[in-house]
């Protein structure tokens, strides 16, 4: 009979465990699992496992040890068990094999090459590319714009979420600050809350230009009801939400694609994209929003190009400004098209 150090070996995990082949599994065991028992003791005497795991085990979070009872890393006088609810008797015994998980590993340093266009002590201003996500999530835990701050300034790993105050889509280009220290990241916080801090966008839109050359747009935005991957323009009466404003200026007509400046009030989840869906000018590239994929660009067309604030420590007024990136200067080229954007 295998013992429960060999069992749990033996199980083969998915994200956000790491899956180990048999033959491996030493080897990840030597240089991450630990080993550990615990008894229940008389005041947790009838609490849920996952409960009485959080409090025996403090320095791992619910979610975490939630994780290790799925995947079989834990066992209860000497048996298996799955069940987060199992209510526990005083004396009980358990058996944990803690094993690291990717979302406790995220938080490493990744060298992408960041060279922000601006820094001093206190602040970074980054030109993120697309493709890069800003923060660890399921499905991104390594790889992210946190991780190569991380490398470029190990400094960070003092910050809340190495200093990130505002977040771009995965698939947008363009200007983010990033906070170096506490007062700093707390400053800029209270500027995005205050709306003191000004960015705006750049975006190709499908089709022929419709209504005025300037529009702002007042829309509720929350979870489409229909699809739960998307934001939509809801009713604030019917369905949960955040009133967002994005003001709109139309700035030059491709064959089939608009070209437009748009200035964020707010900061939604995909507030752009959704306001100008709900005007009937998705952007080109953006499938999740139903338009398909534009030949020379695999994204949304969208670049954060112009940000500005106050800096939270000096108190002198800081903007920014980014030039098209080349996908998007270059279907501009091939339609000869120019534009010119008021000043700020």
């Amino acid at each position: 009979m295998k013992t429960f150090v060999e069992q749990a070996r033996s199980i083969i995990s998915t994200d956000p465990l790491q899956a180990a082949d048999q033959e491996d599994s030493d080897e990840l065991l030597a240089i991450g699992a630990e080993l550990r028992t615990v008894s229940v003791p008389m005041h947790l005497h009838g609490y849920r496992l996952d409960k009485v795991l959080s409090e025996l085990v403090p320095e791992f979070s619910r979610n975490y040890l939630q994780q290790m009872i799925d995947a079989g890393y834990v066992r209860l006088n000497g048996a298996l068990i799955a069940k987060h609810a199992r209510k526990l008797k005083s004396a009980d015994v358990l058996d944990l094999e803690l094993r690291p998980s990717a979302q406790s590993q995220a938080f490493v340093g990744q060298a992408m090459g960041l060279a922000p266009v601006y820094e001093d002590e206190h602040v970074y201003v980054i030109d993120k590319p697309a493709g890069l996500v800003v923060h660890p999530a399921p499905g991104n835990w390594s790889g992210t714009l946190l991780n190569g701050l991380l490398a470029m300034d190990p400094g960070l790993s003092m910050i809340p979420r190495a200093g990130i105050v505002h977040r771009l889509d995965k698939d947008t280009s363009g200007l983010m600050v990033v906070a170096r220290s506490r007062p700093a990241m707390d400053g800029l916080v209270q500027a995005i809350s205050e709306r003191s801090m000004h960015r705006q966008y750049l975006a190709l839109g499908k089709g022929i230009w419709q209504g005025a050359n300037q529009r702002s747009v007042h829309a509720a935005i929350g979870r489409d009801p229909r699809n739960r991957l998307r934001m939509a323009v809801v009713d604030l009466d019917k369905v949960p939400g955040k009133t967002a404003q994005t003001d709109i200026f139309f700035l030059a007509q491709a064959p089939s694609a608009c070209l437009v400046h748009c200035i964020l009030h707010t900061g939604r989840t995909h507030q752009i994209r959704v306001h100008m869906a709900s005007l009937g000018h998705s952007l080109l590239g953006d499938t999740v929003y139903g338009v398909p994929a534009v030949e020379g660009l695999s994204r949304q067309a969208l670049h954060a190009f112009r940000l500005s604030f106050v800096h939270p420590i000096t108190g002198l007024r800081l903007a920014f400004e980014s030039p098209l990136p080349k996908d998007i200067s270059d279907l501009l080229a091939a339609w000869g098209l120019g534009y010119n954007v008021p000043a700020p």
